[in-house]
Parts: C-alpha cells; sequence; structure tokens
C-alpha cells in the first residue's frame, strides 16, 4: 500500500560546480526516491551568482514535490541530497555543488530554529522566482497573498536569469 502524499512543497536546485544540470538530474532523481514523487520541474536556468558574485553562474531548477515528509524530515532529505553531491558548507553564498531550498510548503508560514518557510528571500530573488513561475505561477504565497507570477513582476533584482537550452544541459 502506498502512502497518500498529501503534502505540496516547492523547493529550489541550485549548482555551479563540476557537471551542473547532471547534478541537478541527480537531486530530482534522489529527492523522488527520498522523499516523495516529483509532480512538476521547471527548466534549467542559468543565473548570475547571487551574494557573493565573484563565482561561476548557477544552474537553478524549481520542482514541485507531492510529499506526506513533515517540513523539517523534508529538510533533513534536502541536507541528504546536497551531502551526496558532494556539498561543504564553509562560506554563505559561497560556490557549491548542489543547493536544494524550501520556497514553500502547502500554505504553511514556519519559523523555527532549523527551517523558515516561505523561503525569506523568496521574494527578492529572480533566480528563484522566474522558474517557481514555470510550475507554480498562480500558487499564493501564504504571508504576502500574492501569486508567484506577481512577486515575479514586483521582484526589483536585476541579475540575469536565462533559460538553459536543452542541447547545452546534455
Amino acid at each position: 500500500m502506498v502512502a497518500i502524499q498529501n503534502h505540496t512543497a516547492y523547493l529550489l536546485l541550485g549548482s555551479n560546480l563540476g557537471d551542473r544540470a547532471a547534478t541537478l538530474r541527480t537531486a530530482v532523481q534522489q529527492l523522488s526516491e527520498l522523499a516523495g514523487t516529483i509532480s512538476s520541474t521547471s527548466s534549467l536556468y542559468e543565473t548570475a551568482a547571487w551574494g557573493l558574485e565573484q563565482q561561476p553562474a548557477f544552474l537553478n531548477q524549481a520542482v514541485q514535490l507531492r510529499t506526506n515528509l513533515p517540513p523539517e524530515a523534508l529538510l533533513d532529505v534536502c541536507l541528504h541530497v546536497e551531502q551526496l553531491a558532494g556539498r561543504e558548507r564553509r562560506v554563505r553564498w559561497d560556490a557549491r555543488t548542489l543547493d536544494v531550498d524550501i520556497l514553500l510548503y502547502d500554505e504553511l508560514v514556519l519559523d523555527s530554529p532549523r527551517l523558515v518557510v516561505p523561503h525569506p528571500a523568496l521574494p527578492q530573488r529572480r533566480f528563484a522566482l522566474v522558474p517557481l513561475a514555470e510550475i507554480a505561477a498562480e500558487t499564493v504565497h501564504p504571508v504576502f497573498g500574492q501569486t508567484v507570477a506577481e512577486l515575479l513582476a514586483a521582484c526589483t533584482d536585476v541579475l540575469p536569469v536565462t533559460q538553459y537550452s536543452t542541447y547545452e544541459a546534455n
């Protein structure tokens, strides 16, 4: 008997070291094996680094995950998948093989010592909003009461976010 996956989480995957596209493909597979069902994935987007800007460009991808895991258990899986990809945490916003952020989890608003949902910087980051809008444009942010599309339209971040071609991603 399969457990009902009654929660919807939106995650952002990012990579700027190694074979970025392969890392994201592997992460999607691992998340589907460990956390639930990936029901939608965005295109890959190449984005300028945010925070520490003097580093290689990122590939980012948003995914919709159907899961029965509670939020902090999902965080544990995300951190585990990052570790499997060789993620080392040294400096905030530093280059990394894989970053997995929980952007939204149902309509939950959570502020715990380990996890804040919705992701607090989501409205200020085009690199997260563009791929998220591709798969969840009408999803409403539970704090701001605006759709993802509305948040993207109001976003003042000017760093480039460009769809990564299928040819280059393979």
